[in-house]
């Protein structure tokens, strides 16, 4: 055996997925026995044998897998518990397993695969995708970049066919629940550091906490990044479709347009809204030219 494929061979059993009891499998896809291939090129110790060594690699492998998509979502695991959590964890891993050398990338998925998978979650699959997704909004929020925002120079010269963009580290959600109640409960008691990915900074495991039970209500979010820290703000209806729609591409007048459809407030309120909106949205740095 070559060492290329020593390494190929050894790469495959190490990232194959473990059982449902989280141990290394002992047949492999084709049906042979994992422990007579292992035992051609992983030599026995005194103490293990040649399955039992590399099953070592091959549950750290997982578990450090499984590490990182926790440390992204602790609220996630905080409401699901540590065991229905570690559980959806390795079948979402399984589904979608790494192909990024980043594992900041790893839970990119997690928030739409656990919307198709309601067996983890039971009556709270909503609240949990919410959830899910929030967190999500925080990594992206913090590792995504800063462009330069527009001035007083800038806003005065808008026209009606005038296109703006967003920053592209601003996240908008609609959401179905309240998540951010549940998502900060659990970062209160976390150690005093900003809302980073893994990739970042390591986390310790908190200890549990009472989580809040919102109901459900539909929710507007805005989640940005200040000052190199993470924050969020809720928004109202108009603004979040406003924001979508500068998001989008749509001009000024349809922007406006779009930010009040279906709405029955008078044109002096609409105006008023508008200069709120805009005005909110400048002063936090949320508007950049259109790079087209």
């Amino acid at each position: 055996m070559t060492l290329l494929e020593f390494q190929r061979r050894m790469a495959e059993d190490v990232s194959r997925p473990l059982t449902a009891g989280f141990m290394m499998q002992e047949v492999g896809p084709d049906g042979s026995s994992v422990a007579e291939s292992v035992a051609n090129y992983v030599k026995p110790n005194g103490r293990l044998s040649s399955f039992e060594r590399l099953e070592i690699y091959n549950r750290q492998y997982w578990f450090r897998l499984i590490a990182a998509v926790s440390e992204d979502f602790p609220a996630l695991n905080a409401m699901l518990g540590p065991k229905r959590f570690d559980e959806l964890i390795l079948n979402y891993l399984e589904e979608n397993p790494s192909t990024s050398f980043n594992l900041r990338d790893l839970g990119a998925q997690l928030p739409s695969w656990l919307e198709d998978h309601p067996e983890f979650t039971g009556a709270h699959l909503d609240l949990a995708v919410d959830v899910a997704r929030l967190e999500w909004a925080y990594i992206e929020a913090f590792d995504r970049a800063a462009m330069p925002p527009l001035d007083e120079t800038d806003l005065a010269a808008l026209q009606p066919t005038s296109v703006l963009a967003l920053q592209p580290h601003l996240q908008l959600l609609a959401l179905r629940y309240a998540a951010e109640k549940v998502v900060l409960a659990v970062h209160k008691n976390k150690p005093d550091v900003d809302i980073v990915s893994s990739a970042v900074i390591e986390r310790k495991t908190s200890r549990q906490v009472r989580l809040p039970k919102p109901r459900r209500s539909l929710t507007y979010l805005v989640v940005h990044r200040y000052q190199n820290s993470v924050y969020y703000r809720r928004i109202d209806r108009g603004a979040f479709l406003l924001l979508s729609a500068i998001r989008e591409g749509k001009p000024l007048a349809i922007v406006v347009d779009k930010a009040f459809c279906q709405s029955g407030l008078l044109p002096s309120a609409r105006a008023k809204k508008i200069r709120q909106y805009f005005v909110h949205a400048a002063e936090l740095g949320w508007l950049i030219a259109n790079p087209a």
